[in-house]
């Protein structure tokens, strides 16, 4: 699946590979719903190649099939163990990237969300950062840069990545898959391109439609409507991010009227996302009750 918006940084990438400016690590700050990690795997498999070309990999050398069948011995993944990355596993891998490159190129390393390195990791990472050895190459791929230690974050180069915007996103989609209308609407619930067109072919784009027409009664007449009822742990942060697409919506939608009522709903948004981002941390919660009481708050902002 070919995805256009990445075509400049590997480019720019090929250039620094041939020019022999390859830096020793790189981040990149690019979510994996917008191909973060084909990406990442993508300058991997090109920094690791013996005749690489000026598009990429050649795929036809032995590191290139080495990589293709996934047991390239100087080819090092690192991803979370649970919800974090520990320092044991960065301490294995530093270790393994002290040894002799057994293809006789580089050694790259590959971590995976980075933003989840924990403190005592994250430390570990440093020394191997500031001296990663000849033929190094070490890739942090992150879903959020602001999750990481600048200490990190400034001693790597940044792959930069300019993002399609939703009409491009909508025209991509639409050469994979048939599109019932603009389905871009959703992009922040799902995260990217590669996650909507998942989503497209399964039940969870007709939920989340539901979501948002269940939302607008509900906030229109003051009670919980239909899909809204049921809602349950898995289905809750998507209930919530379709409330603040909704509540946003309206902002967009009532600009130049009254500037109070638009502050308030602003802050009701801000609020129902805060309760999303935190529900991993809250030990328990009643969601028909969380629900109910966003659209009470929201019924006595319009009275």
């Amino acid at each position: 699946m070919d995805m256009p918006w990445l075509s400049d940084a590997k480019a720019r990438f090929m250039q620094q590979l041939h020019s022999a400016q390859m830096p020793h690590a790189l981040l990149l700050g690019l979510s994996q719903g917008y191909g973060g990690m084909r990406l990442a795997e993508e300058i991997a498999a090109a920094a690791l190649c013996s005749e690489p070309t000026a598009r990429g990999e050649c795929g036809h050398c032995k590191s290139c099939q080495l990589v293709l069948a996934g047991n390239h011995p100087d080819f090092h993944l690192l991803e979370a163990d649970g919800k974090q990355i520990k320092v044991d596993q960065v301490r294995a891998l530093c270790q393994d990237l002290t040894s002799t490159a057994q293809q006789g190129g580089r050694r790259v390393a590959l971590i995976a969300q980075s933003e989840r390195l924990n403190q005592a990791a994250a430390n570990a990472l440093l020394k191997t950062l500031e001296e990663p050895g000849q033929g190094t190459l070490i890739i942090l791929q992150t879903d959020s840069t602001a999750g990481l230690l600048p200490t990190i974050s400034s001693r790597c180069q940044r792959v930069q990545v300019k993002l399609p915007d939703n009409s491009a996103i909508q025209s991509w989609l639409a050469q994979q898959l048939p599109l019932p209308a603009d389905v871009t609407w959703c992009l922040p619930v799902v995260g990217g391109p590669l996650k909507l067109a998942e989503v497209l072919q399964s039940d969870r784009y007709q939920t989340l439609l539901d979501y948002r027409r269940d939302w607008r009664a509900s906030l229109l007449t003051g009670h919980l409507c239909a899909s809204l009822l049921t809602v349950g742990e898995e289905q809750i942060s998507d209930v919530l991010r379709v409330l603040y697409l909704v509540l946003h919506r309206e902002l967009l939608t009532t600009e130049g009227e009254d500037p109070l009522l638009r502050a308030q709903i602003a802050t009701l948004a801000a609020k129902v996302m805060d309760t999303c981002n935190r529900l991993s941390q809250m030990p328990s919660v009643n969601y028909l009750a969380l629900c109910q009481n966003y659209v009470l708050e929201y019924k006595r902002l319009k009275t």
